[in-house]
């Protein structure tokens, strides 16, 4: 079988696009059919046979070892969490900052939940904020590494950005912070699962992710990557049972001495029981993942994104960034980039096409006044000429009005 043949096939696995050409992964990919036949599997037997814990905690072991292998860490270095938000506070309240101290940030390009966590420490602590504005759209790694300097304890950002939706230069960042024995913290919750995310590449000391975007499954749980090396050396500012070292084979509700060690790698951020559902539904979608591999995935998903850049542009239609700019990504934006303005379309006209495009069977998002096309592996040529023919159509209406 072809790759192409092989995803047309996959696409058969996500019913919603039988109906709807689905743009929306930004937000939320579609769900499939295998990981609704593996949840209700979860709850049938929770349901007639109480539920097997054993089974379960299997299940959690082997999902954390497909997440590690599809982003190339171990399985020690992953660990589950709520969502992106609680990933990214488990690192942040774990690092020792000390008054004076510094962090690095672009504000600009980063969602909300990777911004307060660090004006909570700045209040809290003393530590000093450093933003650094972004530049044509994008992170400016330069700018970054340039704002580090002794005092600087940690550097976050994007690994791309959820609007405009380009590709941050990860890997000269994390070159520079690794140099520099700073700690780097992604929010890579916009390329996993659409564009191949290794952790060594990206040379990065910690990762957050939550399932619903790119890997395809439900809200309510994330992963939370860790590098073992940088791991070992914070402290957690939660910890639970699953978070401390008994030894193999312990059972769960065990206590040991006042005196204990913290399970090796990212588990040691584990607090609690885990979300089994949520688990239940996201193997399937990694075993899907990890079939069709990393590099076919993202090479499908930017081809039809160009694609859709492409056409947009010759439409007449604003394409934020340059058509052949190599930070370009599976998500393609269009209009004029608006901080203030996260749900409305800044271009008036812009507001309309989104309309038309919606009540047309086309699903997508405006994030800060653009219109946010999502792409992913269940898309094909059919959805993009849907789109470019409705795109069409409207501005023809547009003129007879």
């Amino acid at each position: 079988m072809s790759r192409s043949d092989k995803f047309d096939e996959v696409r058969k696995l996500f019913p919603a696009t039988e109906k709807l050409a689905y743009f929306d992964g930004g937000a939320r990919a579609l769900l499939s059919v295998n990981s609704r036949k593996a949840l209700d599997e979860l709850l049938d037997a929770r349901i007639y046979e109480g539920g097997d814990k054993p089974a379960m905690m299997d299940l959690i072991e082997r999902v954390r070892a497909k997440f590690a292998k599809l982003i190339n860490a171990a399985p020690d270095e992953v660990a589950f969490t709520k969502n992106v938000s609680d990933g990214l506070n488990s690192i942040a309240g774990s690092i020792p900052f000390e008054p004076g101290d510094n962090m690095v940030l672009s504000a600009d390009l980063e969602h909300p939940n990777n911004i307060y966590p660090w004006y909570n420490i700045r209040d809290r602590v003393g530590i000093e904020v450093r933003d650094v504005p972004s530049k044509d759209g994008q992170i400016d790694v330069d700018a970054m590494i340039l704002a580090m300097d002794e005092r600087t304890k940690i550097v976050t950002c994007s690994t791309v950005t959820f609007s405009p939706g380009f590709r941050t230069d990860v890997p000269k960042l994390g070159k520079a912070c690794r140099e520099r024995d700073v700690f780097l913290l992604v929010d890579g919750v916009q390329s996993c699962g659409t564009l191949k995310t290794d952790v060594e590449e990206l040379q990065v000391d910690a990762m957050a992710v939550s399932t619903q975007k790119g890997l395809q499954s439900l809200y309510g749980m994330g992963f939370l990557y860790c590098r073992k090396e940088a791991a070992d050396g914070l402290r957690p500012e939660r910890l639970a049972r699953f978070g401390v070292n008994l030894g193999e084979d312990t059972h769960e509700a065990a206590t040991g001495d006042q005196a204990f060690d913290f399970m090796p790698g990212a588990r040691r951020f584990e607090v609690g029981n885990y979300n089994f559902p949520g688990a239940a539904a996201t193997e399937p979608a990694l075993d899907l993942m990890l079939e069709l591999g990393p590099d076919a995935i993202e090479e499908r998903n930017c081809s039809l994104a160009r694609r859709l850049a492409s056409g947009m542009h010759q439409l007449g239609l604003p394409v934020c960034g340059d058509l052949d700019d190599p930070l370009r990504t599976h998500l393609v934006t269009i209009g004029e980039m608006d901080l203030n303005n996260h749900e409305g379309a800044g271009n008036g006209e812009l507001g309309a096409l989104f309309d038309h495009l919606w009540s047309n069977g086309v699903r997508l998002s405006i994030r800060r006044g653009v219109l946010r096309f999502g792409i992913h592996f269940y898309n094909n040529n059919d959805d993009i000429d849907r789109v470019l023919d409705l795109t069409r159509q409207w501005k023809e209406q547009a003129k007879a009005a």
